[in-house]
This record gives structure tokens, C-alpha cells and sequence, in this order.
């Protein structure tokens, strides 16, 4: 296997909140279908306090903890948007410091798209060269 030597600085974790179990899936699997996340952690039962339009809140949520690379950022945060139901989604990344050398490749491994495999192209029977076939008699 090679060892692709990631950059701590390639590394981040994106936290987000969502409401319910089944939007916390929703975005899962959105995010790891489309290579943007090697991994995401649902943690369920945060309860978060928050002021909002001049109240202060406090729900229940699920947290997601969405280990990825730092060029698919942009892809992580446009699904998040897309999926999540909540007006201003949380969305925090993180660079990550250090990570061990085999799952810091892992996670650059399960996000890279994968190479388009290029058809063989077929070869054609060549016809002898007029040189190299038998005269005629």
C-alpha cells in the first residue's frame, strides 16, 4: 500500500448540528457519497443553549464531527446548506494538527474521486506491408 504522507494541514474536522436523527443521516450520507467525508460521527443528545432572533433557545440537536481534507471544504459546506433544514447552519472547520500517518491517508483516500479507468484501445489487425506479401504469379 503506499503511504501518501498527508500534510497535517491537508487534515480538518467540520462540525455541524442538525436537528433530528434522520437529518444528521441525511447529511452523512450525502457528504460520504459524494467523496466530500472519509468519516461522520453522530453524536446524539447535545443539548444546546443559544440566543436567537432575540430569544435564548434551548433544543436538543445531534452533533456531526466530519473528518475531510481542507481543498473539499467548499463541497462539505455547500451539501451541509443544501441538506440541513436550519436557517443558518452551524459550519466550523478545524485544521487538524496531527494525525497518525495510516489514517490521515485513509481519509485522503476516501475522498479523492476515482480515476476514470481509459478504455484499451483496441488494436487493429495491420495489413502486410505491400513489400512484405507474396507477389503474384
Amino acid at each position: 500500500m503506499e503511504c501518501l504522507r498527508v500534510r497535517a494541514k491537508d487534515l480538518i474536522i467540520v462540525v455541524t448540528s442538525v436537528g433530528t436523527e434522520d437529518q444528521a443521516l441525511d447529511v452523512a450520507h450525502a457528504l460520504i457519497r459524494n467523496r466530500q467525508a472519509a468519516c461522520v460521527n453522530i453524536i446524539p443528545n447535545v443539548h444546546s443553549i443559544y440566543r436567537w432572533k432575540g430569544r435564548v433557545c434551548s433544543d436538543g440537536e445531534m452533533l456531526l464531527i466530519i473528518k475531510t481534507v481542507a481543498g473539499q471544504f467548499q463541497g462539505v459546506r455547500e451539501t451541509i446548506q443544501k441538506v440541513n433544514t436550519y436557517e443558518l447552519p452551524e459550519i466550523l472547520a478545524y485544521r487538524v494538527d496531527d494525525a497518525s500517518d495510516g489514517f490521515g491517508d485513509w481519509i485522503v483516500r476516501m475522498t479523492e474521486r476515482p480515476k476514470k479507468r481509459v478504455a484499451a484501445a483496441r488494436s487493429k489487425p495491420r495489413r502486410p506491408s505491400v513489400a512484405a506479401t507474396p507477389a503474384a504469379t
